[in-house]
């Protein structure tokens, strides 16, 4: 196996260790790519050493826990498309979306095999838009659902497809039916996440397009967090009986997750001041775009952690280990934010720094296990042979 090493943001070199390259990568891409040049990337084979960062203003404080640790097990898949979202299946193996092909992959950990098992139709990538959020029915042993969020010509909507693995490879997902449409769509802001809470019913996060005006107009689905019955339907306890808006306030939500004790907690784009993460409350306002950041106004609900857009330009989070794990796509890094209660525990911390590029989604398996999607084919980043990769860490 061979690895190479990246330059971090303040131009150390971070040694790189074995990493199976496949050839053929695909040029670098992205805005400030020197035509032809590629960032050398590597791999830590030991537990990787977190760094505080973001501007929380969280502080150790006696009994706060301990400095926590990443380190990276393995490599399941690799040479990935523009993946973004990521569904584990009840047998282990993952299915995931290709944002510009808007085709669905199933990955196999053990063997690392891909097996393309369908296209959705009426993808229209482009910007930031595309197949992105996935979800697997909390029945599907019995309905076979998969569930997608994707931008078709007019908008924003979540179908779902049948799953029949006794079809051809390639022909396994059956016609769309849309649960959901309408929700606005943009060259930017899409939002995109979706899962399914511990209630059973399905959360998105959406976003507001670069019209921020849609994240405060209760009437519109963008720049909100929905929840909704498996057809779609508002969910009764909804903060009004005849909507799946949940939240609202947002600008570009595409983290989804849940902790311990079952609370929603969701990771925000802001513009130039203030990444965030937030726990969300039925109907509560997050202010943007009248607030960004914390703004200790009455009636808007402040983030529970803030960093600068540099740092973070979050995607996806898991609940792991009495953290959030909070993957950052411009920040390039993993972001662990530990929590007491409603509140950070200590300072975030870093980690995984520059070495693997821009980072969209992680996903908790259980225990100490997560899984790490990159996100170096999409556009904006500088795709290195591999790229894109699915990864699997153990963390603490």
């Amino acid at each position: 196996m061979f690895g190479r090493a990246r330059r971090g943001p303040a131009g150390a070199l971070l040694a790189g260790c074995a990493v199976l390259l496949a050839t053929g990568c695909s040029p670098a891409g992205g805005p400030g790519a020197a035509p032809g040049s590629s960032p050398p990337r590597g791999a830590p084979s030991e537990a990787a050493a977190g760094s505080p960062g973001g501007a929380s203003g969280a502080a150790k404080s006696p009994g706060a826990p301990a400095k926590g640790s990443v380190t990276v097990t393995g490599e399941i898949a690799k040479d990935l498309a523009s993946p973004w979202g990521v569904a584990p299946l009840p047998d282990g193996d993952l299915l995931v979306a290709s944002r510009d092909k808007g085709t669905i992959s199933r990955v196999a950990p053990d063997s690392g095999k891909v097996t393309q098992i369908g296209e959705v139709p009426g993808v229209d990538p482009g910007g930031e838009g595309g197949l992105l959020g996935l979800a697997v029915s909390p029945s599907f042993a019995s309905d076979r659902m998969v569930y997608a969020y994707f931008t078709t010509a007019s908008d924003n909507r979540i179908a779902r497809m049948r799953y029949d693995e006794h079809r051809d490879p390639g022909q396994q997902l059956g016609a769309p039916d849309t649960v959901l449409r309408g929700i606005p769509k943009g060259v930017f802001h899409n939002g995109g996440r979706i899962a399914f809470g511990p209630d059973r019913m399905l959360y998105a996060g959406t976003g507001e397009t670069g019209d921020p005006g849609l994240a405060q107009d209760r009437k519109s689905l963008g720049g909100k967090i929905l929840r909704m019955t498996p057809d779609g339907k508002p969910v009764h306890g909804n903060p009004e009986a005849d909507s799946v808006v949940y939240s609202y306030g947002h600008r570009n939500v595409q983290g989804l997750a849940w902790d311990q004790d079952k609370r929603l907690w969701a990771s925000e784009f802001g513009q130039h001041t203030w990444d965030e993460l937030n726990l969300i409350e039925p109907g509560g306002n997050y202010g943007w775009p009248d607030e960004e950041g914390k703004a200790g106004r009455p009636g808007l609900r402040d983030p529970v952690a803030v960093w600068r857009p540099d740092e973070a330009s979050p995607s996806g989070i898991a609940w792991a280990q009495g953290s959030v794990w909070m993957a950052g796509l411009k920040g390039e890094r993993l972001w662990r934010i530990p929590m007491a209660g409603a509140a950070p525990a200590a300072a975030p911390e870093g980690f995984l720094e520059g070495r693997y590029g821009r980072l969209r989604s992680v996903i908790a398996l259980g225990g100490d296990r997560l899984l790490l999607v990159t996100s170096e084919t999409d556009g904006r980043g500088s795709p290195q042979a591999g790229d894109d990769r699915i990864l699997t860490l153990t963390v603490q």
